[in-house]
């Protein structure tokens, strides 16, 4: 049986922790951030973890 193949912009995008949680950046940090309070860029910087819903499709599309 064949290997299964990683998504490789899901991979680029996410990453699996040790304890199996899923790590993303959060969106728009790239420009239009002088207009956003101090305290939405600050939150910008932080690493979210995926929402459960998403978990499932993640863990297929990244097998290994």
């Amino acid at each position: 049986m064949p290997k299964i193949k990683t998504h490789k912009a899901t991979a680029k995008r996410y990453t699996i922790t040790k304890n199996k949680k899923i790590k993303h950046r959060k969106a728009g940090q790239d420009h239009f951030n002088a207009k956003e309070s101090g305290k939405t860029k600050r939150n910008k910087r932080k690493n979210l973890t995926a929402h459960k819903t998403l978990t499932k499709t993640i863990k297929a599309l990244m097998p290994y």
